[in-house]
């Protein structure tokens, strides 16, 4: 059962799928195979990830699940540009799961069925990725054992290998039956069909086939019965027409009969790095050519991108600092040209300013937290969110709501009580929070929540003022990306205490409180001051290379990032580059909990001048981008801000940021 890459949207979750495994949230199904389900799981922080849970009857057998721990223990030897990490795992947990990071793209197969085969630079690409891959797993020791078409990605930085399901130790050490053969018939080495074992020249028998297919949309053993293309592997050749002929060598040399003839992962890697070096320097000055193996293949990686699947992405709402170092591992791996998160609204600021500039990049002040105010919840009878009179919320139609009904209300009241459940370990030690049901009030379109709470009148302004702001971030995350056919606007929340009738503490509604911003921060529900001291930080970078599954921040994103990198590249003689910039040093993305956009670049050879020149072009043109959209998209488009900074070894520093009201106010 693989990680399963993209190729449509995320399916909704299915009754009796949890809604937590480990530390993940599930949002949904990536897929299932015959070992298990994978799911759809966010980190609180919005990291992507595949969460593979095992079949609960096959976890009740002693030898599968002995080997499902040797896979977790193999995965987790094995490290590489060109595979797909291991996050966590729990293989003794009553069903056990192990989760990896989510890499988007087609599995080899679905390409070519959709595309046809790899050309160019980009079959090179792949022959040198894969190599690198194998090469990587056979230096701890581990033998892959199942690569084929399905075990490969093409993601938009490249391949990646992936599923271990039947991996095992070069020594020998291994679960699988005696006597049963693993492997998929075509991918199976001749010395597998005779002898059973396998080693490293096993995996590099079906890494000739592999790329073989990959150059032709061929089985190079052709198809037809398990007996008969065992027999064309033990005693025939593969067809290797169309295979260009620098590559078919190695690939003749990998499909030899013999393992001692095969070369090595990492030699049939070196080779392909050779090849894939003069593919590059076809396209590019011999001065330009990428200095390391993952920089050629990306320099001519050219695979079209398969739509990437729509995942509900949780805020932030611990407000926790995020390491840049992690953040940008996470860039590298997923991000690509392009990233964002989901929309959200604050008031833009007006400021302008220059962080004091420096030769190393330091850190900002974290922004405000917005807990300080939260005193004035229950003095000012306008801080608790209400609708008019006749229209609010009472303990009366709290009892005429009901439970979650059909799949997108159960994936709501999942979502609520999940995320609840996270804010109530969250909260300080002074406030007791249990949430307790969720239901919903079709006809008045209401989400309701009843808690239990119990603490001094101070920690309870302060948890119902963090328990309103979760729950109105989960419901616009799921209800209006997610299932936006729901008829849900307004959540209500209810506390329950014993020996006292329930009573309604919070409305408000969560499509217009497009900030999710509660009214205690100042008892109006309006920042009207704190916008003025936003500055941009890593939390809001960090946000800002997640990627963005929404259409209209790609598009805004892609059209500011096209501007910015024909505007540098226009300026190359003042700015001293030596070469063309493209995607790969400049990205544009999206912070949702501050609306700001991010514009960075991690082209370091500027000097502080020529850094402050780009500043000044690239946060014009973002400035010009929100305000455009803002102009025809109305209200609807909720960022207001934006932030330029530059990404070095050592850090980041933040250089130019501000905010986009008007044209006018953008920078010359």
């Amino acid at each position: 059962m693989s990680a399963i890459g993209s190729g449509g949207r995320v399916q909704p979750a299915r009754p009796g799928d949890p809604s937590r495994i480990g530390p993940y949230r599930i949002v949904g199904r990536l897929g299932a195979g015959g070992m298990g389900t994978v799911h759809a799981g966010v980190t609180r922080d919005g990291m992507r990830v595949a969460v593979k849970v095992i079949h609960p009857e096959q976890a009740q057998e002693p030898e599968f699940r002995a080997r499902f721990r040797r896979e977790v223990e193999l995965s987790s030897r094995v490290t590489g540009p060109h595979l797909v990490p291991l996050l966590a795992a729990d293989p003794d947990a009553p069903t056990p799961w192990l989760a990896t990071a989510y890499v988007p793209g087609p599995t080899l197969n679905e390409h070519i069925l959709a595309h046809g085969p790899l050309t160019g630079g980009s079959l090179y690409a792949f022959a040198a990725a894969t190599a690198q891959a194998l090469a990587a797993i056979h230096a701890v020791g581990v033998v892959h054992r199942d690569v084929k078409p399905q075990n490969v990605l093409l993601t938009p930085a490249g391949p990646r290998v992936l599923d271990f399901g039947i991996a095992h130790a070069a020594d020998g050490t291994s679960v699988t039956r005696t006597g049963v053969m693993t492997g998929t018939p075509g991918w199976i080495s001749p010395e597998q069909y005779r002898q059973g074992g396998a080693g490293p020249a096993s995996d590099m028998f079906a890494w000739g086939a592999l790329v073989a297919y990959a150059a032709t949309g061929r089985l190079p053993f052709g198809v037809g019965a398990p007996d008969v293309v065992a027999f064309r592997v033990m005693s025939g050749e593969a067809d290797l027409d169309g295979v260009p002929a620098a590559l078919r060598r190695t690939v003749e040399k990998a499909l030899a009969q013999e393992p001692g003839d095969r070369p090595t992962a990492a030699g049939a890697a070196e080779e392909c790095g050779v090849l894939l070096a003069s593919q590059v320097t076809q396209v590019a000055s011999a001065e330009a050519v990428p200095a390391t193996a993952v920089d050629l293949i990306t320099a001519v990686w050219d695979v079209p991108p398969a739509e990437d699947p729509t995942w509900q992405l949780p805020r932030d709402r611990g407000r926790s600092k995020k390491q840049l170092a992690g953040t940008l591992v996470l860039a590298a791996g997923v991000v690509g040209g392009l990233a964002g998160g989901v929309a959200a609204l604050l008031p833009g600021d007006s400021g302008n300013r220059h962080h004091p500039s420096s030769s190393a990049a330091s850190p900002l002040a974290s922004k405000g937290s917005a807990h300080a105010s939260a005193s004035t919840a229950k003095t000012d009878p306008a801080a608790k969110q209400q609708v008019s009179d006749g229209d609010k919320a009472s303990t009366a139609s709290w009892q005429e709501a009901r439970a979650a009904q059909g799949a997108g209300e159960h994936d709501v009241a999942r979502a609520v009580l999940h995320d609840e459940g996270v804010e109530a370990q969250d909260l300080s030690d002074g406030a007791d929070f249990t949430p307790e049901t969720v239901r919903f009030h079709e006809s008045r379109r209401e989400v309701y929540l009843s808690y239990r709470l119990t603490s001094d009148e101070q920690g309870a302004i302060y948890a119902e003022t963090e328990i309103a702001r979760s729950m109105c971030l989960t419901l616009r995350d799921v209800v209006l990306r997610l299932h936006p056919d729901l008829p849900y606007r307004t959540y209500v929340m209810v506390k329950e205490e014993q020996g006292k009738d329930p009573q309604v503490t919070w409305q408000d509604d969560f499509v217009t409180n497009a900030d999710c911003q509660s009214a205690a921060d100042n008892g109006t529900g309006q920042d009207t001051d704190g916008s003025q001291d936003w500055q941009p930080d890593e939390n809001g970078l960090g946000q800002a290379m997640i990627p963005s599954t929404d259409r209209a921040e790609i598009r805004v994103a892609d059209g500011a990032a096209r501007k910015i990198i024909a505007g540098t590249n226009g300026m190359r003689q003042t700015l001293g580059t030596d070469r063309m910039l493209g995607n790969a040093e400049i990205k544009v993305g999206f912070d949702p909990a501050d609306s700001a956009m991010y514009v960075w670049s991690d082209y370091v050879q500027w000097n502080e001048q020529q850094v402050e020149s780009w500043a000044g072009l690239a946060a014009a043109e973002a400035c010009r981008a929100l305000v455009s959209e803002r102009e025809s998209a109305g209200s609807g488009w909720p960022y207001s801000r934006y932030a330029v900074a530059e990404i070095g070894g050592s850090g980041y520093l933040m250089i130019r940021w501000g905010a986009a009201t008007t044209r006018a106010d953008c920078p010359a």
